[in-house]
Formats: C-alpha cells, sequence, structure tokens
C-alpha cells in the first residue's frame, strides 16, 4: 500500500502537468495535451513533488528528524537544479535554434530544433511550492 506521502507526492505532480496544459491554453489559446509530458513551465512539477514530499515527512517524522534534514537538503537542491543548470540548458537551446535557424536560410541543412523549455522560472517554482504545499495541506 502506497503511503499518504507518497499519494501527495503523486497527486501533486500530476496536478502540476495538468495545469501546464490548462495554463497554455489560458496563455497562447491552443490546446495541447502533450503538453503534460513536458518539463519545464508553470507551475513546477519538480517543485510540487519534493515540496509535497518533505512536507508529509515534516508531518509524520517531525522537523526534528534526521529523515526530515535529508529531505529539506534534497528539495532544495532538486529545485536549484531546476532553476539553475536546467534553465541555463534551456536558453543555450534558444541560442543554438537561433543559429541553426540563420543556418537553414542560408546552407540549407536540415536540422530538427531543441527543446527550450527544460527549466523553470523562479516565478515557475514558487507555483510549484504552492501546488505542492496545498496538495500536502489538503492530504494531510
Amino acid at each position: 500500500m502506497i503511503h499518504k506521502i507518497g499519494i501527495a507526492a503523486l497527486v501533486s505532480g500530476l496536478s502540476a502537468q495538468v495545469l501546464k496544459v490548462v495554463i497554455d491554453l489560458i496563455r497562447n489559446r491552443t490546446f495541447n495535451p502533450l503538453r503534460v509530458l513536458d518539463t519545464g513551465g508553470m507551475p513546477s512539477s519538480h517543485t510540487a513533488v519534493v515540496t509535497a514530499l518533505t512536507v508529509g515527512v515534516a508531518v509524520y517524522q517531525g522537523v526534528k528528524s534526521p529523515l526530515f534534514g535529508i529531505s529539506l537538503i534534497f528539495s532544495l537542491y532538486f529545485i536549484f537544479e531546476a532553476t539553475g543548470l536546467r534553465q541555463e540548458v534551456g536558453n543555450q537551446a534558444r541560442v543554438l535554434n537561433e543559429i541553426i535557424e540563420k543556418f537553414k536560410e542560408t546552407h540549407h541543412i536540415n536540422a530538427e530544433s531543441l527543446r527550450e523549455l527544460i527549466g523553470h522560472t523562479w516565478a515557475e517554482v514558487w507555483g510549484g511550492f504552492a501546488l505542492g504545499l496545498l496538495v500536502a495541506l489538503l492530504l494531510y
């Protein structure tokens, strides 16, 4: 049987992914159900998942437990990776895609574009944090 912490983490992550489709529909007026499989974007499903996990450990084990400390450090590291390294990879992909497009015009090459939406902005992280916290509070 899955523990409430696992359920909350799954619900948080899935909710974030579904919200990406809804937010994309509102912002761009296009329905793209495959957006549910994408990384990056609002809200951060990564942050929602680790927030629900960390809050769950705090509720069931207490904030003084070693498991909470491990969970908190793991969560913060995960979030900073999503906003730092993965965001930078997305920025580099954007620049490379611009170069590829210019080369296509002059050199007639056939190259696919790189995925640009990989990491998260801090606003997307805060959205994921709020979602993960809300789900955790509702389920715990």
